[in-house]
């Protein structure tokens, strides 16, 4: 027996086929209409049929969609799958080293089973948790994830529910958190059925991909109720640590009780039930702090911010876009509003540099200040999917501006108060790109993709040399080239991220996120920056010139990325585009 029912509020009649028996569906309250069948089960195929429509749909929370998102659903009982982890606790985000991997392209197989393979390595350079780029289904044979239709259903090409699990259980028994990234502002636009069922997007906004969610309208109880369960279904079903929030700036909500705080009280919720902590992360560009300040004070500290969405975490773009624009130079586009140290050295302290000051890139004030919050309510990084992929050719940060300093800002990513995070390859400077690729068996639609991303970056190149995201070379391209942890540039490189981790771990200092105890002082001209946290000072030199400070008597190197840095006299010098670690007193 399985019960089935579907929220289809503008039907006028609905039937579910079960292995190709049609049974009648009866409706109920708010649009749900429910069906018993006695010789449906596990493994068992299922299509809706709504009011004449010849057409079999997936079910909108198809839980396995083997034969793609057009095709249809299969049952899938989460109870069949063993695991193994019932002891597992995961570190605190405070914590934590993370890893953004793409299942697809982190091994030449791009699969779950194949990633598994992997993850002894990434516990042994110090990982804590692994952040998986989507995995809900989206069409065809490659792609990011961002472009799911089926969100209930994760990818076939990777493996499917199960091996998902197991990539998830393996992980948990290596010693390693996982978390997963969701989409919760857009469908994508091939194979979304949606629509056909109810109103879960509103004409009356809208995104750079279309309409928006319905958060607020007509319909919207029953469409924050579906976000909320798919939620709750990756970290209960799934045994997920948290989740990653794609662009929530996308979200238009002005209910009482924003989509996010529901969504927070809700894995708060489950997490007392359960026992276990789960983390909830947000893409942000609004520079709000309201989206990681707590939903209500739980300490009697009377400036701890409340009244917030009540996120843990959220990726830090300004501080990114600080270092990645001081390094390379370049202006356009959102980097035109950066370049500067004394920006860099304000997102070290402030975290936002737009925090209520014009940003030309806008042409208009932007954010306003973080006060009472730890660092450890942001990521820190220099590379993701999208600060890579969203170039027109997915160069990475090492091929841009060469091993040393793309070394300074490995070093600075480690150091600075925020959670650090790595995108896959990074460690070891993967040559491979991380380029923009799609499969759409639509040819309309794909010819429309390839041809605006030539458009977007039309700039870089001349228009035939944009790699079409639609090929299957632009994805094989993507795919990280394990056998150069065998070059010595490349051994370099992941050394150096392990002894940076190791100094991370090693000082209490560098694992504090309390912004008040940093003391930063630069020099725009010469180009170098003194960071003291605690009892360990960091010095970055991003100058063309040696830069020389003055050291206590019983002060002790601890790393470099650069065998010239010399301490002589009480003085220690470093040479252009160069980190050192001294221990203080």
């Amino acid at each position: 027996m399985h019960h089935f029912a579907v929220w289809a509020p503008r039907a006028k009649s609905c039937a579910v086929e079960v292995q190709n028996i049609r049974h009648p569906m009866a409706q109920g309250e708010h649009g749900w209409w429910q069906a018993d069948v006695a010789d449906a089960h596990h493994g068992s195929d299922y299509a809706f049929f709504l009011d004449d429509d010849p057409k079999p749909y997936p079910d909108p929370r198809s839980a396995w969609q083997p034969d793609g998102v057009h095709g249809r659903s299969r049952i899938l009982d989460h109870s069949e799958f063993a695991w193994h982890d019932e002891n597992w606790t995961a570190p605190l985000l405070s914590e934590a080293i993370v890893y953004e991997l793409h299942v697809g392209t982190f091994t030449p197989e791009g699969t779950y089973r194949s990633a598994i393979q992997r993850l002894q390595y990434l516990r042994e350079l110090g990982i804590t948790h692994v952040e998986l780029m989507p995995v809900n289904s989206f069409p065809g044979r490659w792609g990011w994830g961002y472009d799911g239709v089926a969100l209930y259903a994760p990818q076939e090409q990777y493996g499917g529910p199960e091996a998902l699990k197991a990539f998830v259980d393996a992980c948990h028994t290596t010693g390693l958190a996982v978390l997963l990234d969701v989409v919760y502002n857009h469908f994508g636009p091939d194979g979304n059925y949606t629509g056909r069922f109810g109103p879960y997007i509103t004409e009356n906004h809208h995104t750079p991909w279309g309409g928006a969610i319905n958060f607020e309208e007509s319909g919207s109880d029953e469409v924050r109720r579906f976000f909320c369960d798919n939620a709750l279904m990756w970290l209960r079903d799934y045994h997920f640590d948290g989740l990653r929030l794609d662009a929530i700036h996308a979200f238009i909500d002005r209910s009482a009780k924003h989509f996010l705080e529901q969504l927070s009280e809700e894995v708060e919720t489950l997490s007392e039930q359960s026992k276990k902590i789960y983390v909830l992360i947000a893409e942000s560009d609004l520079n709000d702090p309201r989206v990681v300040t707590p939903r209500r004070s739980h300490e009697p500290n009377p400036t701890l911010d409340a009244g917030g969405y009540g996120i843990d975490a959220q990726w830090s773009d300004d501080f990114h876009h600080a270092i990645f624009a001081l390094l390379t130079g370049e202006r356009r586009s959102y980097y035109k509003d950066f370049g500067s140290l004394a920006q860099l050295a304000k997102s070290l302290k402030s975290v936002y540099v737009y925090d209520g000051i014009y940003s030309e890139y806008r042409g208009c004030i932007h954010g306003r200040p973080v006060e009472h919050l730890s660092a450890h309510r942001f990521l820190g990084y220099i590379q993701n999917h999208d600060q890579v992929g969203n170039r027109a050719f997915g160069d990475r940060i090492s091929s841009i501006v060469g091993l040393q300093k793309a070394k300074l800002a490995a070093a600075l990513v480690m150091t600075a108060p925020f959670v650090p995070m790595l995108f896959q390859g990074e460690e070891f400077a993967a040559s491979a790109p991380f380029l923009y690729f799609a499969d759409h068996d639509d040819p309309e639609l794909a010819r429309a993709v390839s041809e605006g991303r030539r458009r977007e970056h039309a700039h870089d190149g001349a228009w035939d040399s944009i790699p079409d995201p639609e090929s299957l070379e632009s994805f094989n391209q993507s795919k990280l080239n394990w056998n150069e942890l065998n070059d010595p540039d490349h051994a370099e490189m992941l050394d150096w991220h392990r002894k940076l981790i190791q100094l991370r771990r090693s000082q209490p200092s560098l694992m504090s996120g309390d912004r008040a105890e940093i003391q930063v002082e630069f020099d725009e001209a010469l180009g170098w920056m003194s960071m003291q946290r605690g009892s360990i000072r960091l010095f970055y030199n991003f100058g063309e010139s040696s830069a020389s400070w003055e050291l206590t008597r019983d002060s002790r190197l601890h790393l470099t990325s650069d065998t010239a840095v010399q301490v002589r006299s009480q003085k220690i010098t470093v040479p252009a585009f160069a980190f050192a670690a001294v221990s203080v007193k």
